[in-house]
């Protein structure tokens, strides 16, 4: 299997993530990574180990001449997408169509999630507390747009959508019942009769259309959640393929919650990598100053996927810093701090792209076009390490489809396994 069809394999199978952190699990377990309860005691930990929290996933490959102090090699990334996700009452509609409440989550395009067969995945908890991750891969759902018979100046206007009024999918027709998608729910979680009911779900709506490498010279890959399940699975690749770190600790972390500012629990503004990376330590018979000592010689990328130039707006880019697919990783720059990126960190990973024999490119905003942010600055600021910010050139980005090179990826996993050997 060729590097990219493994990521199409990828992508089908996180339709949300829950299942992002699933598959990336998955993998670790089949490269020897041993799986470890968040709650648990931490005394004796594996060389390599991994532990997940809802979203969120740390993985970590100890080399095999580190001590106390050693260096950390951090990979960081982002599991969630925007989408449309299901109200908790979401039963709705009227004039003989059945529909379902939707809030949107994160800087979503709207327009591209019309006329598209819909299918739900996300997590369901029941009322005894048990969480179950589910997918159902079928066109349940489907957000249609307006004939432009009744709207036919939309062509030269633009369309203008409420995302309130004209973003609630309809899943049937006939009056609407209240319950009646819980309990359709019911018969996707459980099969035959059940006691067990579900008290609450976080069920984020997909496109169903398949990953398809695309182009007559098959140089391009449309796909949803690019942004930014991209970085992760070139994440995970590389921790699971990767030479020995040798004198440091390769570390993947895998946040959910970017896309709506990080600040959650499981997400990068949150303390979930600090605290595994100190309980990590303190299992070593480390002391907070050897912690503290680690943390500054250490250095971090933040994986996220950068804008591409568009080719019919190419005057929304900085001439000089416009990011090119198929051309290799973008080094994101920002004087303002959105992106993390410094001199040094920037030379560092230059350097190392270069020894991978990776191509590599910068992306600097133009300065009345406002860039957006990663969870780079966040982890610099609440670790005080290094950082610089990364990212495959992409177009289309937060649609409902999207779409990159083929080589980027495959190439930002080789860099990637570089850096942490």
């Amino acid at each position: 299997m060729s590097d990219i069809d493994d990521l199409i394999d990828f992508l089908a199978a996180s339709p949300s993530p829950w299942h992002a952190v699933a598959s990336s699990a998955a993998r670790l377990s089949a490269a020897g990574f041993t799986g470890v309860e968040y709650e648990a005691q931490w005394d004796e930990m594996p060389a390599r180990g991994f532990v997940v929290r809802g979203g969120a996933l740390v993985a970590w490959r100890r080399g095999a001449a580190t001590d106390a102090r050693s260096a950390l090699r951090l990979v960081g990334a982002h599991t969630d997408s925007p989408c449309l996700r299901v109200k908790p009452r979401p039963d709705t509609g009227c004039v003989g169509w059945k529909q379902l409440g939707v809030e949107v989550y994160g800087g979503v395009l709207v327009n591209s999630w019309l006329d598209r067969d819909l299918g739900v995945a996300g997590r369901v908890v029941l009322a005894d507390g048990t969480a179950h991750d589910i997918v159902v891969d079928e066109a349940i759902c489907r957000v249609p747009q307006l004939a432009i018979h009744l709207d036919r100046d939309v062509n030269e206007r633009g369309l203008v959508l409420d995302k309130q009024q004209h973003l609630t999918p309809v899943w049937g027709s006939g009056a609407p019942q209240a319950g009646e998608f819980a309990d359709w729910l019911t018969t996707q979680v459980f099969v035959g009769p059940t006691t067990s009911t579900i008290a609450a779900w976080d069920l984020c709506l997909f496109d169903r259309t398949p990953p398809a490498v695309l182009g007559a010279d098959q140089s391009l890959l449309a796909s949803g959640r690019l942004d930014n399940q991209v970085s992760c699975w070139a994440a995970i690749d590389a921790i699971t393929t990767a030479d020995d770190p040798g004198d440091t600790t390769a570390v993947v972390a895998l946040f959910d919650h970017e896309e709506v500012g990080s600040e959650s629990v499981t997400g990068a503004a949150g303390p979930l990598l600090e605290h595994v990376l100190e309980r990590l330590s303190l299992a070593t018979g480390a002391t907070r100053a050897d912690f503290l000592h680690q943390l500054a010689n250490s250095t971090c990328v933040s994986a996220d996927n950068a804008h591409a130039v568009h080719p019919n707006y190419r005057e929304r880019h900085d001439p000089d810093h416009q990011p090119i697919v198929n051309r290799g990783p973008a080094i994101k720059l920002n004087s303002n701090q959105r992106y993390a990126t410094t001199a040094r960190s920037t030379a560092m990973i230059r350097r190392v792209f270069a020894d991978a024999g990776v191509p590599s490119q910068v992306f600097v905003s133009r300065n009345n076009m406002p860039c957006g942010t990663t969870i780079g600055p966040i982890t610099a600021t609440r670790l005080g390490i290094e950082t610089v910010d990364v990212g495959v050139p992409q177009l289309s980005m937060h649609s409902a489809r999207e779409l990159c090179g083929v080589d980027d990826p495959v190439s930002l996993a080789i860099g990637l396994r570089r850096y942490f050997s």
